[in-house]
């Protein structure tokens, strides 16, 4: 059945929206290169250093030097892509490509120093370069946040509508809501299906003949197809063409759900715009570039913290008689037990109560042991626990390689016995201290929403990831939320 759109109230929507993003993010990024390499001049520049010297050359000033740095610097963030409308304020390749625009301009640099024989100072590449990359993740993460509060009021978001048949359509409005901040608000439905008025309570606005008018008619920016066998070729075709002719978006959701930008890759043959997905690995550099951070990173962190953990084994033996120290059974990597070292927040006894407490609570056959309002917590286990202070002798976990920085969190055996075949793929990676459903909703996520961003994680390792989960991790410490227990 082909159905004519139904007009609901339009709103305009700011379409050139991610281009006035963009240009936020112009002016930002030559505030930020201005200010390091105008601080690298006036506080770390040696005094004898003021020109830029070579044999047979002229004298030029280090001002005009910089001037040329971060010009170019500017220009890389741009030929790298870093503001693209379809990377910026989601996912890891914004950042990525921020790294490489910046270690490709030092490279260029050094090069050219190299073979003219340029006497340039060595803390422009050891200082200015690292502060200066910091400093515009951080300008950017800063940019981003203020975008997810634009988005969280419908401001600064795609208005978009779902074609497909109802189950796909659902299973992609589902996932949408899922995330925090998206960036899309689903407006309509486009479906032919007899009799059906909303799904997921997203009003179907038309049938498959009628998307474009739809589309008009609800004041839609963007369409995403989740695929309809009554949908061909020719018709996507036809639609593709009548959405370019509106400046507006066309996306298609594959099947294949929860795999990150990084593992696709678009291969054309035969006329056909083929997606390949590359399958996780992670093993020889990358396994030992995360080994090796992991290692400096827990040396780093003890050496922080532990004035913390020494007023905090004061604190627990002060209270409660007991060890300062749990060690608890849990399974890692492989599934391999291990011991799992947490600072104690609860009284004694605790692991001989939790079967009757979980049983009271009927939750005694889900794979995730947590008990509400748990009566075993001590008044500075609370403490401890809402600021994941407990967590930190887990750093000596780390330093000798049995958990990481990052990771799927480990669980204990009668947990691990109760997985199926989709959860054991958390046991590829080695458990973490933090991961990405710890920095997604901590103590308030069920089950299945826990298991699928530890998946999530597990398919799409990167380091750039980890890196953003370590410092959503640092926020979630220090502003823990009322979702912390």
């Amino acid at each position: 059945m082909n159905r004519a759109p139904v007009v609901v109230p339009a709103r305009r929507s700011s379409r050139d929206w991610p281009a006035r993003f963009a240009g936020r993010l112009v002016y930002s990024d030559i505030v930020v290169v201005a200010a390091v390499l105008t601080g690298f001049f006036t506080l770390v520049l040696p005094d004898e250093r003021r020109d830029v010297t070579w044999d047979g050359g002229p004298r030029i000033p280090y001002v005009a030097a910089l001037i040329l740095l971060g010009l170019v610097w500017l220009v890389a963030l741009g030929v790298f892509e870093t503001r693209d409308r379809n990377i910026v304020g989601a996912g890891e390749q914004e950042y990525r490509r921020i790294v490489n625009a910046t270690v490709a301009v030092f490279a260029l640099f050094v090069a050219v120093a190299f073979f003219l024989r340029i006497e340039v100072s060595r803390s422009l590449f050891l200082v200015a370069m690292p502060v200066g990359l910091v400093a515009l993740i951080f300008s950017r993460w800063l940019w981003r946040l203020w975008l997810r509060g634009q988005q969280r009021r419908s401001k600064y978001v795609y208005r978009a509508l779902v074609l497909g048949e109802p189950a796909k359509v659902g299973s992609i409005i589902r996932a949408i809501r899922r995330a925090e901040s998206s960036g899309f608000d689903i407006v309509g439905v486009v479906t032919d299906v007899r009799g059906r008025q909303a799904i997921a309570d997203v009003p179907v606005v038309g049938g498959f003949a009628y998307a474009v008018e739809a589309m008009d008619a609800t004041d839609a920016d963007t369409i995403i197809v989740a695929g309809a066998d009554e949908v061909h070729p020719e018709m996507m075709r036809q639609l593709g063409w009548d959405v370019a002719d509106r400046s507006g978006n066309l996306v298609v959701a594959p099947a294949l759900t929860d795999v990150a930008g990084p593992r696709i890759h678009s291969r054309p043959a035969a006329g056909l715009p083929l997606v390949h997905v590359e399958f996780p690995r992670l093993d020889g550099v990358r396994r030992f570039a995360k080994r090796t951070f992991d290692l400096l990173g827990s040396v780093v962190l003890i050496l922080v913290f532990s004035p913390v953990m020494l007023v905090t084994a004061i604190a627990i033996r002060s209270e409660t008689p007991g060890p300062v120290i749990y060690r608890q059974p849990r399974v890692g990597l492989g599934g391999d037990e291990f011991g799992m070292l947490k600072f104690r927040s609860m009284v004694a006894d605790a692991d001989d109560q939790l079967a009757s407490l979980l049983d009271l609570q009927g939750t005694s056959d889900s794979p995730l042991f947590k008990v509400t309002d748990d009566p075993r917590i001590t008044k500075v286990g609370r403490v401890i626990r809402k600021h994941s202070i407990d967590e930190l002798p887990q750093l000596f976990n780390v330093l000798v390689g049995t958990m990481s920085l990052v990771g799927p969190r480990p669980q204990r055996a009668a947990e691990v016995a109760l997985y199926d075949d989709a959860a054991h793929r958390r046991l590829r990676v080695k458990p973490g201290m933090s991961g990405l459903w710890q920095v997604s909703g901590r103590s308030t996520l069920s089950w299945e929403d826990a298991l699928r961003l530890d998946l999530y994680y597990v398919e799409n390792w990167s380091f750039m990831q980890d890196i953003q989960i370590l410092f959503r991790t640092l926020s979630a410490v220090v502003a823990p939320g009322r979702t912390a227990h």
